[in-house]
Parts: structure tokens; sequence; C-alpha cells
């Protein structure tokens, strides 16, 4: 026994608004986080992307879709999606069906672009530009205030 039985995996759907593209992720998400750089800003029309990193093997698809600048959208209707990488698929948690309040943000990114009017997150990393896995790095990010860079 592995301490596993009973339990299931958590399976969550999403799509685009017209139901061209439609994709799913399983398992719980490596990470949840925000990112406030322009090109997120500028792709998602808000003042901020809210997005969770699953591995790229729970993730599956279905439809149409384009891709620019590894942003993912549908041909049919705009929607915005995902990026996929080899390993992992970013997923804009907007485009889930089911409202993801589960997917609380663990960091957030390009912290000195955030809106001043966006409430604090005390227990979210702070990094003044992208989280990287580079040793003593985003591991590091101080909390409430203190950012990390992640040019050497």
């Amino acid at each position: 026994m592995d301490g596993t039985e009973g339990r299931e995996t958590v399976r969550r759907i999403g799509g685009c608004m017209c139901g061209e593209v439609r994709f799913s992720v399983s398992g719980q998400p490596i990470r949840v986080g925000l990112c406030h750089c322009k090109d997120c800003r500028t792709y998602s029309g808000s003042a901020f992307t809210a997005f969770a990193i699953w591995p790229r093997s729970a993730f599956e698809m279905t439809g149409h879709i384009g891709t620019y600048q590894g942003r993912s959208f549908c041909v049919n209707c705009g929607s915005r999606l995902f990026s996929l990488s080899p390993d992992e698929a970013e997923i804009m948690i907007g485009s889930l069906e089911d409202a993801p309040s589960d997917l609380i943000p663990t960091y957030e990114l390009w912290v000195p672009r955030r809106e001043e009017w966006l409430p604090e997150m005390p227990w979210t990393d702070l990094f003044e530009k992208d989280r990287t896995d580079g040793p003593g790095d985003w591991r590091q990010a101080s909390r409430n205030g203190g950012l990390e860079s992640n040019e050497g």
C-alpha cells in the first residue's frame, strides 16, 4: 500500500469561448503564479496574467490552435489558452471551466510592474523579473518587499 488508495486524480477541463479547442490537465499543478510583465499584460489585455503549470504529460487537447511567441490561442474565436514547452503546460487559469478558486498563487513575477491598487498577497514569493530554476535563485526569493533578480 502506498497511501494513494481511494484518492481521485483531479482532472480539470478547459477551453475556448467557441468550443473549438478543449483541453484537460490531470493532477495538481506544479506551481501557480501571477505575472505582471508587459508581454503578459498585452497578451491577456489585463493588469496581470494568472496561470498554473502542469507537467506536459498531464496535458491533453483537441481542436485547432494558433501560436504566437509561444502562446497558444483558438484560431476561431481568439481565446488565449496556454503555452506549451516540451516539459510543461502553462495554463491560463481563467480558461478552465470550473472556477479555479483552489489554485492559489504562490509567487509573482515582474513585481516592479505590479499595479499599486492590487491588494498584497503576503504568502507569495516576489520576483523582480522572471523566476528561474537556478540554484540560489527563486527558492531564495524574499517575501513581502525584498525582491530578487534572476540576473547574476
